[in-house]
């Protein structure tokens, strides 16, 4: 049996659902010499599924006109993603800005707002506002894990930039 159609179904509405349960916000830091501050600043969008039930990965992918698929072999999953700063500021955040989140998961997409602003601005590329945005960046997904803990980023930040 088909699938049944999307043309008369709000895609945006079910989008929105369904990242509240299998989607993720999130922001990580990568060590990186040549950046000035010594750290990449990665905030991402993603969303997993089954790889035998990825269809709604791929309508997402057409509806949002950006982002990549990766399968994760550890878990048999196939992950949709965004990461470009551009893409996460002109498609997706408006699109969950119009169909807003119902779980907690939404206070996560509120300060991943915040920090795709604040580098949109430039803030993370400077020791100030570097540490704004790792503050931010660690009240979000706190059940997930992180390579560096906030502490080994700040003191590897402060002995780079000699303050």
């Amino acid at each position: 049996m088909p699938a049944p159609s999307i043309k008369n179904r709000n895609l945006g509405e079910y989008i929105s659902g369904y990242v509240d349960g299998e989607g993720c916000f999130s922001v990580s830091f990568s060590k990186r010499s040549k950046f000035i501050v010594g750290w990449e600043t990665k905030p991402s969008f993603s969303v997993s599924q089954n790889y035998d039930r990825a269809e709604i990965l791929f309508h997402m992918q057409r509806r949002f006109k950006c982002g990549f698929m990766r399968r994760d072999f550890s878990d048999r999953t196939l992950k949709y993603e965004v990461r470009r700063l551009d893409d996460l500021i002109n498609k997706i955040i408006p699109h969950f800005k119009r169909y807003p989140l119902l779980s907690a998961k939404h206070k996560d997409f509120q300060v991943f707002c915040r920090i795709c602003f604040k580098m949109m601005n430039g803030k993370h590329k400077n020791l100030k506002g570097l540490k704004e945005v790792i503050d931010l960046a660690f009240t979000m997904n706190a059940s997930g894990r992180r390579r560096y803990s906030k502490k080994d980023i700040l003191n590897f930040t402060n002995t780079r930039m000699k303050i």
